[in-house]
């Protein structure tokens, strides 16, 4: 069930050059959230139409909480940089559909995590019920690493080398010679297409949640389809709603 709240900026601070997090306190959005979704927050620019889609990096149910965590890619998150605690923010949430965590229940879960694409990993990991080791990937600058930590058995990579292994999440697998049952993974594209890749020659059953610009969020205007290996009940054509389908998809499902 997707609601538009008018809800309140709790807290915001910067963690990482151009990174920052954001606590919002919801009426009801926060109770029906699950981990992998997204929210749609809209700016107070009339000339910005359309909302910006960002992951839900954690879920406070308990106090009617949520947690973004954004990069400054343009005007609308640089609008929202700038928001601090008792400020309005209206949003639209909780989108999409999220990892399947009863897949992981009991197993050895790999969660990968590139880039901005590291926060959403975060409440997937404290909400699975099994071992979970966590890789994620960063051009220099580390984020999230201490809350990572605290929610399994965390692992990096950075292009320079500054931080864990040098390059990529798939180097740190292999240099660490990490093994699991099955794969969450969350970043670019190429990211996830090495990911499938790598999945597909081991065995082990893979989910990608994809990063792509949205317009409407809600599957109506399909600015945000993605090439399928099925047919789409919806467009009868090998397409795939990332906002709605999406953002989580069966690797096998999508064409990388």
């Amino acid at each position: 069930m997707k609601i538009k709240e008018c809800c309140t900026v709790i807290s915001q601070e910067c963690i990482a050059k151009d990174i920052y997090s954001m606590w919002i306190s919801t009426k009801a959005i926060a109770r029906e959230a699950k981990p992998g979704q997204f929210v749609s927050v809209y700016t107070k620019d009339a000339s910005r139409l359309l909302p910006r889609p960002i992951s839900l990096c954690e879920i406070d149910r308990e106090k009617d909480a949520l947690r973004i965590v954004y990069r400054i890619a343009g005007d609308g998150t640089r609008e929202f940089s700038r928001l601090r605690a008792g400020d309005p923010i209206d949003i639209l949430g909780p989108l999409g559909n999220g990892f399947p965590l009863e897949e992981a229940k009991g197993k050895r879960v790999m969660l990968m995590g590139g880039g901005i694409g590291i926060p959403p990993m975060l409440e997937t990991a404290k909400a699975i019920q099994g071992e979970k080791i966590i890789v994620s990937g960063y051009r220099d600058e580390l984020f999230l690493t201490e809350e990572l930590n605290a929610a399994g058995q965390l692992y990096l990579a950075t292009e320079d080398g500054s931080a864990g292994t040098k390059g990529n999440v798939l180097d740190a697998v292999k240099v660490n010679r990490l093994e699991a049952d099955l794969i969450f993974a969350c970043g670019p594209t190429p990211m996830l297409r090495a990911i499938k890749a790598y999945a597909l020659e081991k065995g082990i059953p893979c989910w990608v949640s994809m990063e792509e610009k949205m317009a409407c969020g809600i599957g109506a205007c399909l600015a945000c389809v993605c090439k399928s290996t099925e047919v789409d009940g919806h467009s009868q054509v090998h397409n795939k709603r990332i906002c709605k389908d999406g953002p989580v998809f069966l690797s096998t499902e999508v064409e990388l």
